[in-house]
C-alpha cells in the first residue's frame, strides 16, 4: 500500500510539474522536428561526421525575424551535450540579436549550431556568448553542397536558398533560467541539467532523434 501510494504521489507531482511547462514541453516538440529535417536535407550530409565530433548542440525551432521583443529578434532553443558518447537533457536558452541577417523575404527560419570546440561550449554555458563579439571564435555556415565547414562553431538554417542568408553577428545566447527551473521543477543550473542530475522523460525522443543523426 505504502509503495503504490508513494508511486501516486510521484506520478501526481509529475503531472502538476509538467502542467506548467506546456511552452518548454511545445519547444521541445518543434526541437525533435528540426532534428529530423537535419536527416532530409543533403546540405547537413556533409556534417555528419562533425556532429559526431561536436562537444553540443544548439537547435533554436523558430529563429524570427522581427517582433520577438520590443522590437527585437530571436527565439528560444535547446541546448544539449555530449555526456560519454551521448547526448545529455537539454537547458533551454535564447537566442537574440537587434538584427539577423536574412535573405530578402525570409522572415522565419530554423537554426542549429553544432559546438565543435570546449572553449565555445564554455562561452555558451556560462552565458556569455555573443558573436561576433572578439572571443577568438569562429563561425561557419554550412552551404548546400561545400565541403565540410570547419570552425568553433558550425551553423545550419533551413529554408530554400538560406544557405549563406543568415549572419547572427551581434547576437547573444543565453540560458533561459525561468524556462530551465519551470521545466526541471527547481532552481537549477545548466550544469546540473547537461549533466543529466535532474532527468525528465519528456527529453527523450529529441535525445534518441539526436542519436539517431
Amino acid at each position: 500500500m505504502l509503495g503504490a501510494a508513494s508511486a501516486l504521489a510521484a506520478l501526481l507531482f509529475l503531472g502538476n510539474s509538467f502542467a506548467a511547462t506546456s511552452s518548454e514541453t511545445d519547444l521541445l516538440n518543434r526541437a525533435t522536428i528540426t532534428a529530423k529535417h537535419l536527416k532530409q536535407d543533403p546540405a547537413f550530409g556533409t556534417a555528419r561526421t562533425q556532429l559526431a565530433n561536436a562537444k553540443g548542440i544548439l537547435i533554436v525551432p523558430s529563429l524570427v525575424k522581427g517582433g520577438f521583443i520590443f522590437g527585437a529578434e530571436g527565439g528560444s532553443g535547446v541546448l544539449s551535450v555530449k555526456n560519454g558518447g551521448n547526448w545529455s537533457a537539454p537547458a533551454f536558452y535564447t537566442l537574440s540579436s537587434a538584427s539577423f541577417g536574412l535573405q530578402i523575404g525570409l522572415e522565419k527560419t530554423e537554426v542549429v549550431m553544432l559546438i565543435m570546440s570546449d572553449r565555445a561550449l564554455d562561452q555558451i554555458k556560462s552565458g556569455d556568448f555573443k558573436v561576433g563579439a572578439g572571443l577568438g571564435l569562429t563561425l561557419v555556415t554550412l552551404s548546400s553542397g561545400a565541403a565540410v565547414a570547419t570552425g568553433d562553431v558550425v551553423l545550419w538554417s533551413s529554408g530554400a536558398g538560406a544557405y549563406g542568408g543568415l549572419t547572427l553577428n551581434g547576437s547573444a545566447i543565453k540560458p533561459r533560467e525561468d524556462w530551465n527551473r519551470s521545466y526541471y521543477g527547481r532552481p537549477i543550473t545548466v550544469k546540473e541539467i547537461l549533466d543529466n542530475r535532474v532527468p525528465n522523460p519528456q527529453t527523450i525522443p529529441l535525445q534518441q532523434e539526436l542519436a539517431s543523426l
